[in-house]
């Protein structure tokens, strides 16, 4: 019976471990392998680590957990988790593997997946020039003489306040075709912060991937851009959240699990850390929710344990 079973080895599930292990508690960690940010090859803004690969972080963080004789690390895909029937909070989780693990309590850092636009030239670029997020990219894709011309790509009415944001970035031009149609407010803003709008519908992004040489529109013109920023709709990466009854709540890009500020989900024994359960998202923001689902996890079972 482990202490922990933490789902999901990326930036909140191995921060929840590293510190849940230095309790010399016993813990699990399961990880898939898929981490949300595979796309991109550099990580930004992350203190002492800013440029290196994601996967050389999480590389780091689980050699650093192997050496703690009470983790234990595990690849696999977790297919169900469920209550064991005790007085007791206690788990039971199954993988596609056939192998099983209990634990008095369980951490959901399964992530989520960001749905993309059936754009061509959109999935062989994402992470690289098409991307959502200009504190990770924005450093490296704006600057130069003159600025430098980047589309933003309207989905949803959260585009305007994403095109407003990333013109500190460069030369922005808002494609709005598809969305809502702009009230005043919102023309106004775009008006202040200079960003172009263009209603002409996109048809394709041009260029040899994962280079863009501009977006094709329906109109027949290219219009240059060095990059293409989108809003993309999330959804749960994994069902076990749903599964376990955990309640949901609509985050600015999709349903984000409901935690509280010990980061324990609706259900009780359940966590739940990273972007499956908060709407703004990074490496950062992950990490510091895993070390504060095991801070409440360690509370929680020094609790019990105290009851009797």
């Amino acid at each position: 019976m482990f202490d922990l079973i933490v789902i999901g080895g990326s930036f909140a599930g191995l921060s929840a471990a590293l510190q849940l292990a230095r309790t010399r508690r016993p813990v699990l960690v399961i990880d898939f392998g898929t981490p949300r940010n595979r796309f991109a090859s550099h990580a930004h803004g992350v203190l002492a680590q800013d440029g290196r690969p994601g996967s050389a972080i999480l590389s780091d963080a689980r050699a650093q957990l192997a050496s703690y004789p009470n983790v234990t690390l595990w690849q696999g895909k977790v297919s169900q988790a469920q209550p064991l029937p005790s007085k007791k909070i206690a788990f039971n989780v199954s993988l596609d593997d056939g192998r099983q693990a209990q634990g008095r309590r369980l951490l959901l850092a399964t992530g989520v997946r960001d749905m993309l636009p059936a754009l061509p030239g959109v999935a062989e670029r994402w992470g690289q020039t098409v991307l959502h997020c200009p504190y990770c990219h924005g450093y490296e894709i704006g600057g130069g003489a003159g600025g430098q011309a980047i589309g933003v790509l309207g989905r949803l009415p959260a585009s305007v306040h994403q095109a407003s944001l990333i013109a500190d970035w460069g030369d922005v031009t808002l494609f709005t075709a598809g969305m809502p149609p702009l009230d005043d407010d919102a023309l106004q803003l775009l008006a202040r912060r200079k960003v172009a709008i263009e209603p002409v519908a996109v048809t394709a992004i041009e260029g040899t991937a994962p280079a863009i040489e501009g977006m094709r529109l329906h109109d027949g013109r290219l219009l240059p851009l060095r990059a293409l920023f989108l809003a993309a709709p999330i959804e749960q990466a994994s069902p076990l959240a749903a599964q376990l009854g955990c309640v949901f709540e609509e985050g600015m890009m999709g349903p984000v699990l409901q935690t509280d500020a010990m980061k324990m989900s609706s259900v009780a024994g359940v966590y739940a850390a990273g972007d499956a359960a908060r709407a703004m998202a990074n490496i950062t923001f992950a990490m510091g929710d895993g070390v504060m689902a095991a801070v409440g996890v360690h509370h929680a079972l020094i609790a019990e344990e105290s009851a009797g």
